[in-house]
């Protein structure tokens, strides 16, 4: 199941200029996506990170990463309507080439464990095929 932008807006909060991923294909629901991004020229982190040799922040790769994530869950938890993804904590990430304007990159997620309602990932981004980042990451999901 491949979704769109207004399909995920629909199952994580995120929204511009915090949402970082296009499109977003469920592999196993719970334990498995896939996600794509082309980072445009005009994101406004660009202006700062850095003015002549813009590149993606390596915060704002984790990030979609935990968002696709994010995604991931729930589209499994899907029919609770009142929920929350609440980022704790990002393990072992390294940054191996840079990302820059233009460019799609695509991020890959697979459950590890959880833990109650504590769930952890590990999350890989890819730029034509070639991993260039990589992080393990754990969220809470909260209902009201």
């Amino acid at each position: 199941m491949i979704l769109n932008i207004n399909e995920i807006k629909e199952l994580i909060p995120h929204r511009d200029p915090f949402l970082f991923v296009d499109t977003c294909e469920i592999v196993v629901p719970g334990a498995h996506g896939k996600s794509q991004k082309i980072f445009s020229n005009n994101e406004y982190f660009f202006k700062g990170h850095f003015p002549n040799n813009p590149i993606v922040p390596g915060v704002i790769i984790v990030e979609a990463m935990a968002q696709t994530a994010g995604i991931v869950v729930s589209y499994k938890l899907k029919e609770f309507k009142e929920k929350s993804v609440l980022f704790m904590s990002v393990n072992k990430a390294k940054f191996r080439k840079p990302i820059l304007p233009n460019e799609m990159v695509s991020f890959e997620v697979k459950f590890m464990n959880s833990v109650r309602d504590v769930y952890k990932f590990e999350g890989n981004c890819y730029k034509e095929n070639i991993k260039v980042s990589e992080a393990e990451f754990s969220a809470m999901i909260t209902y009201k």
